[in-house]
């Protein structure tokens, strides 16, 4: 095994300043959001890790791909019987987390979740490429299968069924709207004295702002 003791990187990119946030935290996130999309060392900005609370009151975290956000909050998709949507339906609420490491910057948020419309979601679904359409009918995502060759057989089926036709989305497939209650936003700073901005919903709908010691 490896000590990690010595693996450590001092973090000097930039600050965060109350003078200089916004007030609303939907309007900051949006800020980072193009900061990260527009450096090149970034891949995918709208990376991040959703967080559910199974049902042996273990969290259990995974990578998914932010698709929208907009004044309501954050929008992602995924198979409703998945284990996450299986948590979602028993406990409604999430952690979502991004990380940017070529900016120094993390993004916190606890959110309440719902189910999006079903034509929202059925527009999305046609959105994608008619691979990814057939993987979410084919998936019976969270399962216990067999091998990687009952995905396979299951995908050259589903292929032969929509051969030229409109594949129809599965019902147990689609989209889920985080709405935040807490934001904090993460800014890495020397000597580990980072910034930490936390904005947290109030019963007025107002954002209250409060600095959080490193």
């Amino acid at each position: 095994m490896e000590k990690l003791h010595d693996h450590r990187k001092n973090y000097a990119k930039a600050e965060l300043l109350e003078n200089e946030i916004k007030e609303n935290p939907l309007e900051q996130f949006h800020q980072w959001f193009l900061d990260a999309q527009e450096n090149p060392a970034i891949s995918e900005a709208n990376a991040m890790s959703v967080s559910t609370v199974d049902t042996d009151g273990c969290p259990r975290t995974r990578m998914v791909l932010l698709k929208e956000y907009t004044w309501e909050g954050f929008i992602f998709y995924t198979n409703y019987h998945s284990r996450k949507g299986k948590s979602i339906e028993a406990c409604p609420k999430a952690c979502l987390h991004f990380f940017w490491p070529a900016l120094e910057r993390q993004v916190i948020i606890k959110a309440s979740v719902e189910k999006i419309a079903e034509n929202l979601s059925d527009g999305y679904f046609h959105s994608r490429p008619q691979g990814s359409q057939l993987g979410a009918v084919v998936s019976p995502q969270s399962q216990v299968i067999p091998n990687r060759q009952f995905l396979e057989d299951q995908l050259a089926a589903i292929e032969k069924k929509f051969a030229g036709k409109e594949v129809t989305r599965p019902i147990n497939w689609g989209g889920y709207l985080a709405k935040p209650y807490e934001i904090e936003f993460w800014q890495g700073r020397p000597n580990r004295l980072h910034d930490r901005i936390i904005y947290e919903l109030q019963q007025d709908f107002d954002w209250k702002i409060s600095r959080l010691a490193p």
